[in-house]
């Protein structure tokens, strides 16, 4: 009995993690996430630039729809929405927003007020390149 209250003496006095323990396990983690932080925001905007990509490919084949049917261009984004050759409008998920979008009109002889549209979004995307000139 005596050995056994020696023992659990001694285990409780040892229980828990000493000071020096707890700081090489907090900067490990802390290394982990200095790595892997910049990793998940570059990802996010890559992931936004590639929808912004897919949305101005979607609303220009909607726009050759629309005049290879109408026979010009709508007057309006909105215009491609009300003859559902759109859902909804389309997001800019750079900009957030879906009403700011820069409008092309055609040139003469075409009718019609939307041509083109590009993003409203300041800014260069990863590429180099200006949302404005996508």
């Amino acid at each position: 009995m005596r050995n056994g209250k020696r023992w659990l003496v001694a285990s409780s006095a040892m229980a828990g993690f000493t000071l020096v323990e707890l700081l090489v396990v907090l900067s490990i983690l802390a290394l982990l996430l200095s790595l892997a932080v910049p990793r998940y925001f570059s990802g996010v905007q890559r992931a936004k630039e590639q929808a912004l990509k897919q949305q101005l490919t979607t609303a220009r084949k909607a726009l050759d729809e629309y005049y290879a049917d109408q026979g010009q261009y709508p007057e309006t984004l909105q215009a491609l929405v009300d003859k559902h050759y759109l859902d909804k409008l389309p997001w800019d998920p750079i900009a957030e927003q879906n009403d700011q979008w820069l409008i092309t009109p055609p040139e003469l002889p075409l009718v019609g007020g939307v041509y083109s549209l590009h993003s409203n979004a300041t800014g260069q995307a990863a590429d180099g390149s200006a949302y404005t000139d996508w």
